[in-house]
């Protein structure tokens, strides 16, 4: 999905709203335990949910590895599911050099190989710019960089000054170098506040993703404030909120519900926008 069709989603469903399908097999109602696939069935009930409400999901691949082939079978088949105009997010983290990044790349966005092709992944910045360059090898797929998170450890390197910068603040400005803002977009955390003016100096027109609002305590009003663009700029990503409104046979109709509370407020805040 290219930067103009993911703009248009937003305008269309008056949402910047990113349900993350961390799906923990341990938490999902248990009357789905009975069947074949209940991680798969799980999803496939909250997309079906939240599919009018979101204009991105996020898969987070950790809670699918860790089963392995079951686990890989649900991933795959989870991405065959999502919706075509939804955007499409591996948040696999990866972060490696020659031709390991390339295979990394191929594995969440080659079909033919992997039978996924995700749109986007994100991408840990640390090994530079062989690490990142394989996967903006091809067309029309984002890199999503972590930049500014939120974790209590995020302090011991991000915030270290280069300079008279920020370590993150180098790392935005290094990336422009690799990428526009047409395939890079940047992870910021929601619990950072006024830390997205100092992202918008040097990422400005950069689409962001933002988790932690909802149950991690970021404030969506603090992050359109500070974050906002006039194209929007924003993927607020939503994950537990909403995937764990409910653990019981109503978990779907709540997800649902609490996916539609957060596009209302999203579609306030864009009547200003668009």
């Amino acid at each position: 999905m290219d930067r103009k069709a993911l703009i248009n989603q937003i305008r269309l469903k008056k949402s910047f709203l990113c349900i993350g399908l961390d799906t923990d097999i341990n938490k999902i109602p248990k009357h789905l335990l009975e069947l074949n696939d209940p991680v798969f069935e799980f999803n496939k009930q909250i997309i079906d949910a939240t599919k009018d409400f979101c204009v991105a999901y996020k898969i987070n691949t950790a809670f699918y590895e860790s089963r392995g082939v079951k686990g890989w079978e649900s991933l795959v088949k989870t991405w065959q599911y999502l919706p075509k105009d939804c955007f499409s997010i591996a948040d696999a983290k990866r972060g490696d050099i020659g031709n390991t990044s390339e295979m990394y790349a191929s594995a969440f966005f080659d079909e033919a190989s992997s039978a996924m092709s995700f749109d986007s992944i994100t991408v840990a910045p640390y090994m530079g710019a062989d690490s990142v360059k394989p996967f903006l090898k091809f067309k029309d797929k984002w890199v999503i960089l972590l930049a500014l998170t939120s974790n209590d450890g995020s302090k011991d390197f991000q915030n270290l000054s280069v300079g008279s910068e920020m370590l993150f603040e180098t790392v935005i400005q290094k990336a422009g170098e690799w990428a526009g803002d047409e395939q890079m977009m940047f992870v910021v955390g929601a619990t950072r506040g006024e830390a997205f003016l100092n992202i918008r100096k040097y990422a400005p027109e950069h689409f962001l993703l933002v988790p932690g609002v909802g149950a991690q305590g970021g404030s969506l009003e603090e992050v359109c404030k500070y974050g906002m663009t006039k194209d929007c700029g924003l993927l607020v990503n939503s994950s537990r909120a909403v995937i764990y409104a409910s653990a019981g046979q109503d978990f779907a109709e709540k997800a649902k519900e609490e996916a539609m509370k957060v596009q209302k407020e999203m579609e306030i805040v864009l009547e200003t926008v668009f």
